[in-house]
């Protein structure tokens, strides 16, 4: 027997999920598009599969439907769960579905678009912990304490084979794909994909991607064992589960290629890429894979590439503090800090001065009680909107050849 043939999940598993899910009140197939502005921009033809367009937002109906349809069959009317948001989802529209009851606890600091989603998809919402790990123990303690039926996000195979659907989903689209590229939270959904995509072509290249305040693969590969951490911190929620499972980590040993990670800057960046060329609202988690491919890490030059899009639940304030990250980056938001003579007229000669480089002033604040000014002096703190580095750069230069000390803060919080 091989190493693929003796793993927990097998590619039969899968296609017994695609038979349950052959409802599409639970489950739609979602669509691919091509990305030529992405395509140009590595070198490659890109389709994006868009599963951020499936009913409940991701992925994650496909496992936990394949899972929670099963038990009801044997007579399980109540089920647990824990999670950041977009299992509980899938969780919560899949046991309404089946006629069941459902609890779902999740973490202090869910998003609230989230937490709303899941009430009225059906469950009952605990929020418990301020990380995830601490929201799994009440969750699993909770299931222990009851006739319930915990569904756990990703070390379960039914949730596994569940997920698997997707990957089956992504080679019919596009079987001549060079690489498939997939985030990674605790594993389940690579595990599918991956072992979909190799029994269909072993020779198309499987790359996973962690955000870095949340990534444990690496070092559970080195190790042998699934490494787990105290606590994450990215803005990718739906993949910041702070470990991998045993279920999920041979599989990945066997089927995963290659695996990097993005800064939540790339994954900024990426957000606002989709926003701009594709028109698309994904989530952090779902645009790790686009922050992949356009990363100096994964080289995709002249292949063809399906980067997933695997959930679009972003919350309006964590999209409020995406773009404002991005722009910066981009130098489309300046902030200048302006040493003037608190005298009257200062601020509108400034004022006059940026209106002069065709730059528009967000807000500005006048501040006098800094140590480092001396008796007569202020500072005037501009937020401005510019067209990029280029024209950023030309607003300092003129403000400076008028005779100001000026700082660029922008990067300053």
């Amino acid at each position: 027997m091989s190493e693929a043939e003796s793993l927990p999940v097998q590619y039969s598993d899968i296609e017994r999920a695609r038979e349950r899910l052959e409802n599409d009140r639970v489950v739609k197939r979602t669509p691919i598009e091509r990305s030529t502005s992405l395509g140009d921009l590595v070198g490659a033809d890109v389709y994006l599969k868009m599963e951020h367009l499936q009913w409940t937002g991701s992925f994650k109906t496909r496992g936990a439907y394949n899972k929670i349809r099963q038990d009801t069959d044997r007579g399980i009317d109540e089920f647990v769960a824990a999670s950041a948001g977009n299992h509980a989802q899938g969780v919560a529209l899949a046991a309404t579905e089946c006629g069941a009851d459902s609890t779902v606890a999740m973490p202090e600091n869910a998003p609230q678009t989230k937490i709303d989603a899941t009430r009225d998809y059906g469950a009952a919402v605990e929020l418990v912990g301020e990380d995830f790990q601490e929201t799994m123990a009440y969750a699993q303690s909770l299931a222990e304490e009851s006739d319930a039926e915990f569904v756990h996000a990703y070390d379960d195979r039914d949730i596994v084979a569940g997920q698997g659907t997707l990957g089956v989903e992504m080679y019919r689209d596009l079987p001549e794909m060079d690489t498939v590229v997939v985030p990674i939270g605790g594993g389940g959904l690579i595990s599918g994909i991956a072992t979909a995509i190799k029994h269909h072509d072993p020779d198309i290249r499987v790359v996973g991607v962690q955000a870095e305040g949340a990534e444990t693969v690496h070092e559970s590969l080195d190790k042998g064992v699934p490494v787990t951490l105290d606590d994450t911190n990215t803005i990718a929620d739906g993949i910041a589960t702070g470990g991998i499972s045993e279920l999920t980590l041979r599989t990945i040993e066997e089927h995963v290629d290659e695996v990097v990670t993005v800064s939540d800057g790339e994954i900024a960046e990426a957000i606002l890429l989709l926003l701009e060329r594709a028109k698309q609202v994904v989530e952090g988690a779902g645009a790790a894979s686009v922050a992949a491919v356009l990363s100096d890490d994964l080289d995709v030059e002249g292949e063809t590439v399906m980067p997933l899009l695997c959930g679009g639940n972003l919350d309006m304030t964590m999209l409020q503090t995406v773009l404002v990250h991005a722009l910066t980056g981009r130098r489309q938001t300046l902030r200048l800090r302006v040493r003037i003579r608190d005298e009257p007229g200062e601020m509108a000669r400034l004022s006059r001065l940026i209106a002069d480089r065709d730059a528009n002033i967000h807000d500005v604040r006048h501040v006098r009680a800094v140590d480092a000014l001396d008796v007569g002096e202020a500072h005037l703190l501009f937020r401005i909107e510019t067209k990029g580095a280029e024209h950023a750069a030309a607003i300092v230069d003129t403000i400076e050849d008028a005779g100001y000390a000026v700082d660029d803060v922008s990067a300053e919080r």
